[in-house]
Order: C-alpha cells, then structure tokens, then sequence
C-alpha cells in the first residue's frame, strides 16, 4: 500500500511538473519566435549574404563570391599599393568605409563623455530635494521620448546662418554666420550637439536612481574626516556610480555606432563626406547600389566591432572589480 501511494505521488508530481513546464514554454514561446523571425534569421542570412554577390531581384541568381565582398569594401589590393608607397592613412581618407569608420569613431570619442559628464552633472544638480527638481526632470527627460524628425527639424532650423544659435553666438562678440549642417567642418559638431542634448536626459534618469542608491555614511563618514565636497564626489560618488558608468558606456558606445537617423535628417551624410557614418554607408550601398553582399559584409565588420569593443569594456570591468 505504501509503495502504491509512493508511485502515485510520483505520477502526479510528474504530471504537475510537465504541466508547469509546458506553462513556462507558453509564456516564452512568443518572445522566442519573435527573436527567431525577425532577430536570429536576419542576422543569420546576413552573415550569409556577406559571401553572396546578389541585387535583391527575384528573378536574379545568388553567387557565391567568398571574400570577395570583404576584399571590395576594404579596397584590399589599392590600400595595400598605397601603404607600401607611404600613405599610411589612404584607407580612412579615401577609402567610403575608412571615412565612415574614422567618422563613426570621432563621433563616439566625442559623444560617450560629453553625455557621460552633462548626465551625471544634471542627476547631481536635481538630486537634491529642491523646488521644482521633478518639473525640470522632466523637461530634460522629454527630448529622448519626443519624435526625432521634430527634433532634427527644430536643430536644422537654430543652426541656420542666420539662426538663433549664431545670432547668440554673434551677440557674444564672436563672428560666425555659417550654417552648421551645411559647413563640413560644423557638421558633425551638430550632429554630436543634437545627439548629446537628446540623450543626456535619459542617462540623467538613470544617474538619478543610482544616486538615490548610495548610502548616506558615506557621506557622513568622509563630512567628519573633513572632506571636501569635490573630494566627497570624487573618492565617494564615482566610484559608487562606477557599474552605473560602465553601462551606460557601453550603450551609448553601440548606440553610436548604429547611428542613422540624426544623420539621415539633418545632413544625409553630407556636406561630402563629412557625417558618413558605418550605417548610412550600409543604407547607400544596399538600398541606392543595390549590393545586398557588400551591404552585409559592412554589416558583419560593424557587429565584429561593436562586440569587440564590448568585450574590452567587460574585460576591463572585471579587472577593476577584482583590483
């Protein structure tokens, strides 16, 4: 009798547990598919596509051209000719994805600290429970989830010649009356201008939580030692703020490598070159060429990038995290 209720409690545990797991599967199965359909088979086919010489025609042949999609976007025998002749920077001042990638990389360089600092300035001036500190939260916070082509049309629109940003800038005894996104050494600034005042409020908001997060011993203990405010925020709030730095870092850093829509609207990439980035330059190539393949193989050097500079940020957080 007793092995009889044992076996008959097994029975049911395991039918209660079968069922349980198909009610887990239920609720992930969604999610799964959605990733599979338009995240997994994309990024599949494109790894694909970089070997395959295609124009996206129906009724046109798929070729198999190995590396050759790799060789063309890398210009790989004229960069070499050109080294070998002395010209150690031919590929990144000739060459459409050296130029995308030196401006991809200037505007990373530029933008990640610039949003970093002004983040972490406004979380500290709002932390404090002053009068009105959540009315101003929020006037800097709605830029991120305003309509980015309203944004870019205001922006092209006060960086006009004639526009309020340089009447300012010409009330302040400076001469400059040349419009931003025409002049191709002010373009990109504008772009990084715009990027950096739309994104610094989000980033605020989470500077803000981790702020609220650190404790007030802290500060208590470092007020009684006879610390400075400076050196409160640099020897208390920093390194407290540290795992809130190294995300935010790393996803601005690839959000800036994916960048398309601030250059798309304000500059098309122009004025020549000067605001090409990795993305437009995949756009023009698969969408106004017509080259699928080269496309993707761009496609596969920006994820190679982006992974390997993520890798790096995770290296060295460990390290500082184990120092």
């Amino acid at each position: 009798m007793a092995q009889t209720a044992v076996k008959q409690r097994k029975r049911s545990m395991s039918k209660l547990e079968r069922k349980n797991t198909l009610v887990a599967y239920s609720f992930l199965a969604p999610n799964f598919l959605g990733f599979a359909i338009f995240t997994l088979v994309p990024v599949v086919f494109s790894i694909l596509l970089s070997f395959i010489e295609w124009n996206g025609g129906a009724l046109s042949t798929m070729k198999w051209v190995g590396f050759d999609n790799y060789a063309t976007i890398f210009k790989v025998e004229k960069v070499a000719e050109k080294f070998a002749e002395g010209d150690y920077f031919y590929f990144f001042n000739r060459v459409d994805l050296g130029i995308s990638l030196k401006n991809t990389v200037f505007y990373t360089l530029i933008t990640v600290p610039l949003t970093l600092v002004c983040s972490i300035a406004l979380a500290m001036a709002l932390n404090k429970a002053v009068k009105g500190a959540v009315v101003f939260r929020t006037i800097f916070f709605f830029p991120y989830v305003a309509s980015m082509v309203a944004i870019c049309v205001c922006w092209n629109f006060m960086l006009m010649k004639d526009g309020p940003i340089n009447q300012f800038i010409m009330a302040l005894g400076i001469p400059f009356n040349k419009s931003w996104t025409a002049d191709s050494t002010m373009a990109m600034w504008a772009i990084i201008l715009v990027s950096v005042w739309r994104n610094m409020g989000y980033y605020m908001i989470i500077y803000l939580a981790a702020l609220q997060g650190v404790p007030r011993e802290l500060y208590e203990a470092a007020t009684v030692d006879g610390a400075s405010k400076w050196q409160q925020f640099r020897n208390v709030t920093l390194p407290q703020l540290k795992p809130t730095t190294f995300f935010a870092s790393i996803m601005m850093i690839i959000s800036c490598f994916k960048i398309y829509d601030v250059v798309a609207i304000m500059t098309e990439g122009g004025p020549g070159r000067s605001t090409k980035m990795l993305v437009t330059y995949i756009y023009d190539i698969a969408f106004a060429r017509i080259k699928y393949g080269e496309a993707s193989a761009i496609s596969m050097v920006l994820l190679l990038i982006v992974l390997t500079i993520t890798i790096i940020q995770f290296s060295s957080e460990k390290k500082f995290a184990n120092d």
